[in-house]
């Protein structure tokens, strides 16, 4: 798998195939210019294979914004589980990195965040952009969760409230980041301290 690219558990070939595909696409062209027939161009793949997987390009969108979470959420369980492992300094990095980097404006999925979040006025895509919000508040969670299981969060830290705070703060950061992008002063190390503070 390629550096930065999303990936989504149990994806079979076709389906990481168009989700690299469709980052490609919007990375060259943008979300609006790119289309569900360039995707079946680029990739070789079939009208109905592709439809097999997603009933349109919104919908795809949405996925690669999960994708990337999931990407996010297997290097947090490999750092959790790794021996050489101990605290929370290294799990909090990782994913404050993950933050910086999902957040920056030319990354592809603040592109297709900001492009989703333009159309909330139709249904389909509120609902995906729900779907997504949703997704993400579940793996913070499950990330806190983790930690209490480890002993490295107390037990007393309100899971579902630090979430809902971690996952408000990574979509604040990418409509900010979007509407100043060369004015966020925020480092890895900051985020880690914010979150060990909100952990503690």
């Amino acid at each position: 798998m390629k550096k930065g690219r999303t990936h989504m558990t149990g994806a079979s070939g076709s389906f990481q195939l168009i989700l690299d595909t469709a980052e490609a696409l919007i990375q060259e062209k943008g979300c609006r210019q790119t289309t569900l027939q360039d995707i079946i161009q680029r990739t070789g793949l079939s009208k109905g294979a592709i439809y097999h997987y997603v009933t349109g390009k919104d919908e795809l969108l949405g996925l690669v914004l999960k994708a990337r979470i999931e990407l996010i959420n297997s290097r947090f369980t490999e750092v959790v589980n790794s021996p050489q492992t101990s605290g929370l300094n290294g799990p909090l990095q990782l994913i404050a990195e993950g933050m910086l980097r999902s957040t920056n404006p030319h990354d592809v999925t603040s592109k297709i965040f900001i492009y989703l979040l333009s159309q909330m006025d139709n249904e389909k895509v509120a609902r995906i952009v729900r779907e997504v919000f949703d997704f993400t508040l579940m793996t913070c969670r499950k990330w806190i969760e983790v930690g209490q299981q480890h002993s490295a969060i107390p037990k007393t830290v309100d899971a579902a409230k630090v979430a809902e705070f971690l996952a408000t703060y990574l979509y604040g950061m990418r409509v900010q980041r979007t509407i100043y992008p060369d004015q966020s002063g925020l480092t890895a190390q900051d985020l880690v301290a914010m979150m060990t503070r909100s952990l503690g």
